[in-house]
């Protein structure tokens, strides 16, 4: 005989109960609000000001790494500066030169054509010589403080400015006194020789003995110049003739070059008058025991 299977009978949930249970979820409670997934005012403001300062570090940071990037490229700057500043202090002697005019370098090609010359090497003539002068060889003597001149290895026996006229030393820049002998050694070559003594100015109005050392004074002194400042830099060979190639030194070379413009205009600025146009009394006596029995 098939019995059915007996069912638990339902009985209502006490009303009781259900209040007991709602009455658990305290649902005025932030903590049980958060653990539903509802997040509260309390935690979104929290949210909130992470945020601010994640978003205030990171502007931070770029703002000093912009400032960390123009510092450093400004330093790099000042240092190339400075270097130039310091190798033209380290390889010369001092003098007002540095102090009035910075010294830069820049890099130059030289003109080392052999077949076509340019201005200065053509056969003496006005224009030729006016090329020259502009060079600022053959400016005046300028006057320098008497500080700047004994820190420039100048001595009380070199000539002085009469203290009435503000004192100081007469000096040239030995720069320009180096293209002065070289423009000698140009007009004593064999084919501007006649042109320039039959001219009979500057250093050729003087006899042919004296003329003669003034000549060899410069000779001597650029051979100084060069071997004190020796060229480091090298010669290549390049061919020519394409009949039968023949090699054949160039002297189209790069040098690193101090602006010699900026030194020549300071020292063009800087000239005094001819010796013909100042007082009698411009020049400071000397002291019996400063003055030389010959020519130096």
């Amino acid at each position: 005989m098939h019995t059915e299977p007996s069912t638990p009978e339902a009985r209502p949930l006490a009303t009781k109960e259900i209040d007991d249970t709602v009455s658990d979820l305290d649902t005025s409670s932030d903590e049980g609000k958060w653990e539903v997934g509802h997040p509260t005012s309390h935690h979104q403001q929290e949210w909130h000001q992470r945020n601010q300062r994640w978003l205030f570090t990171c502007v931070l940071l770029l703002v000093i790494s912009n400032v960390i990037t123009l510092f450093a490229g400004t330093l790099i700057g000042l240092m190339r500066v400075d270097l130039d500043s310091a190798c033209a202090k380290y390889t010369t002697q001092w003098s007002p030169v540095l102090k009035h005019v910075p010294i830069t370098y820049s890099w130059r090609w030289f003109n080392g054509s052999f077949m076509e010359e340019d201005i200065y090497r053509q056969p003496g003539s006005p224009e030729v010589d006016a090329a020259w002068e502009d060079l600022g060889l053959d400016s005046n003597a300028m006057v320098i403080s008497y500080e700047d001149g004994i820190k420039s290895g100048l001595t009380d026996a070199h000539l002085q400015r009469a203290d009435k006229y503000g004192g100081g030393f007469f000096v040239n820049v030995e720069g320009l006194h180096h293209l002065h002998c070289l423009n000698l050694l140009r007009k004593s070559l064999w084919y501007n020789f006649d042109y320039y003594k039959n001219l009979g100015t500057h250093a050729f109005a003087n006899d042919e003995n004296i003329l003669s050392v003034h000549v060899s004074h410069c000779l001597d002194t650029l051979r100084q110049v060069l071997m004190c400042n020796v060229d480091t830099g090298v010669l290549g060979q390049v061919w020519y003739s394409p009949e039968e190639a023949t090699a054949f030194p160039d002297f189209k070379t790069r040098h690193k070059c101090k602006n010699y413009d900026d030194i020549r205009k300071w020292a063009v600025e800087m000239q005094q008058p001819p010796p013909e146009s100042t007082p009698e009394d411009y020049l400071k006596p000397p002291k019996s025991e400063d003055i030389l029995p010959a020519t130096p």
